[in-house]
């Protein structure tokens, strides 16, 4: 005999198992190693990557004595930690010789202390254009490079980087 009610027992299993549907939790993300090295990590790594830099003959262009004072500004804004100041004084001296790669390199490393990767590594490439191929400031370029690439993960491109910093040592002549 049909029954005057209707049949609710659909509806009711439809509903019970959208219910536990949204109780299901998804997959793990997969877990990506967060790099924690800060700027100025980075900075110091930079740095001893250069090395020594009384040990080898570097040559020097004759810089313009407004650039100097922008430069010594720079340097003292560093310093005392005022990064955005000596970026400020570093985008002045580049307006007046935009092909320094002394001055390329210290804006590049103001940039890392900043923590912009980008500009950094676009710096850095610019003054390895533009300088030496050997000496400490050429090995400072690689190693800019080196820590941009690896503060943005690109773990490939860091080691080809890290590859070309020992090309810009030369050994000595030997005299004997």
């Amino acid at each position: 005999m049909p029954s005057s009610f209707p049949d609710f027992r659909f509806p009711v299993a439809l509903a019970v198992a959208l219910v536990l549907a949204g109780c299901v939790a998804p997959a793990p993300a997969p877990q990506v190693p967060v790099d924690t090295t800060t700027p100025a990590q980075r900075m110091a790594a930079i740095e001893t990557a250069a090395g020594v830099d009384d040990t080898e003959l570097t040559i020097q262009p004759l810089r313009d004595p407004e650039v100097d004072d922008l430069r010594e500004l720079a340097r003292q804004q560093r310093e005392t930690g005022n990064l955005q100041a000596a970026g400020d004084a570093l985008d002045q001296a580049l307006l007046r010789v935009d092909n320094d790669p002394g001055i390329l390199q210290e804006r590049a490393e103001i940039a890392v202390l900043q923590g912009d990767w980008p500009r950094a590594g676009t710096l850095a490439r610019k003054a390895l254009e533009l300088g030496s191929k050997t000496g400490p400031l050429c090995r400072r370029h690689w190693a800019t490079v080196e820590q941009s690439h690896l503060a943005r993960g690109e773990a490939e491109n860091a080691a080809s980087a890290k590859a070309q910093i020992a090309s810009c040592t030369v050994p000595g002549v030997q005299r004997f």
